[in-house]
């Protein structure tokens, strides 16, 4: 006979007593430990620096921020690797971000490629780049009519972004050539 196991449901205020790294979905906790190896966040430096200083023109003052919770609701919180937004919050991430990237390895390929995806999607990301260092490529999907449509997979090349169409009047490239390369 199997026991039925209650299990616990969470909240955003029991998610700020936790020590730890940790993501809240729908009630679910999920550790985020140990921390991203060192050619993950070699990526996400990059490609702060590759876009942040091309977001200096953006007339929307939009910024490229990493690691910021975003507080999606009372039992939902991510934290996206990447994330482009276009005010400033006064403390976290209370609404969709314009872009998300999200690095992706082995252990957190199921919940970017799934989970995330979904929540991005539902939640209203106009652009979703999933990026995979160990394989230097990156695949786009834009916000269309309230579903994910996949712009393409990027190896080792440019792809621009032109965010005119979601009343943002920002473009801004990201080059993948520098994927994996040390100095």
């Amino acid at each position: 006979m199997v026991l039925p196991i209650e299990v616990p449901h969470y909240t955003y205020e029991d998610y700020k007593l936790w020590e730890g790294e940790w993501e809240l979905i729908e009630g679910i906790p999920f550790a985020m430990t140990p921390s991203p190896c060192f050619e993950h966040q070699e990526l996400v430096s990059r490609l702060i620096i590759q876009i942040g200083e091309q977001l200096l023109r953006c007339p929307k003052q939009c910024r490229i921020i990493s690691d910021l919770d975003w507080i999606i609701s009372e039992d939902t919180v991510l934290r996206p690797d990447i994330s482009i937004i276009c005010e400033r919050p006064k403390d976290f991430i209370r609404k969709p971000p314009l872009v998300i990237f999200e690095i992706v390895s082995k252990s957190t390929a199921i919940k970017d490629e799934v989970t995330k995806f979904h929540i991005y999607e539902r939640e209203g990301v106009k652009v979703y780049v999933l990026v995979y260092f160990t394989l230097k490529k990156a695949r786009v999907f834009e916000l269309e009519e309230g579903k994910y449509r996949k712009i393409g997979d990027f190896i080792e090349e440019s792809f621009a972004f032109d965010l005119k169409k979601f009343g943002i009047d920002c473009k801004f490239k990201v080059t993948l050539k520098s994927f994996g390369k040390h100095s």
